[in-house]
């Protein structure tokens, strides 16, 4: 299936985007393919990420083994704004092996991802399903969903992201499309053998 948008410069984002996105579905799972193009006269700031929830069963997260290869988290204020950046290594958020996700509540940013040979970054949810980045999304939000009542721990949501949250002010990660420049990146989600 493939969806295509164009987007029109408005007061909040006066950039002009065109936007596909090429979803397909095979006996390995889902793949998504994201590509924007800059169709405005002027160099247009861009990010991109999903929000996919992985649903526990009839549980709750807390039982699944969690794998995140990520390095590093970000550090974020009461309003959910990255202010810095530690290593996981040591801490509660250090799911490079794989662990279960116990009582620990996410709502992180993780980066510095571990990749395989073929450019991507994988997080196993055990039992359940992997999903996947290419190298074109350095982050990945995790989360646990504690504060929502409809998914209070019952799903775990894992969003491939282009650029750091609050991108658009801090710069982290922000991607710049030139007039005529395209940005394409691919993510998917494989159920687990």
């Amino acid at each position: 299936m493939v969806l295509e948008h164009l987007l029109y410069p408005t007061p909040g984002y006066p950039f002009s985007l065109a936007l596909t996105a090429h979803y397909s579905l095979a006996e390995d799972g889902l793949t998504v393919r994201i590509q924007a193009t800059n169709t405005g006269p002027e160099t247009c700031p861009y990010g991109n990420g999903a929000h996919p929830y992985i649903a526990a069963g009839d549980g709750l997260v807390d039982e699944l083994e969690l794998c995140v290869p990520a390095a590093t988290a970000l550090v974020a204020d009461d309003r959910s704004i990255p202010v810095g950046r530690r290593p996981v290594d040591g801490t509660e958020l250090d799911f490079r092996r794989p662990k279960p996700i116990g009582s620990v509540q996410l709502d992180h940013c993780f980066t510095d991802l571990e990749r395989g040979e073929d450019g991507r970054a994988r997080v196993r949810i055990g039992g359940v399903a992997t999903l996947w980045v290419d190298e074109s999304y350095p982050y990945l939000m995790v989360f646990t969903g504690d504060a929502l009542p409809d998914v209070a721990r019952r799903s775990l949501a894992v969003e491939p992201m282009t650029c750091a949250p609050n991108a658009f002010r801090s710069g982290e990660g922000l991607i710049r499309l030139e007039p005529g420049q395209s940005h394409e990146g691919s993510w998917g989600i494989s159920p687990s053998a």
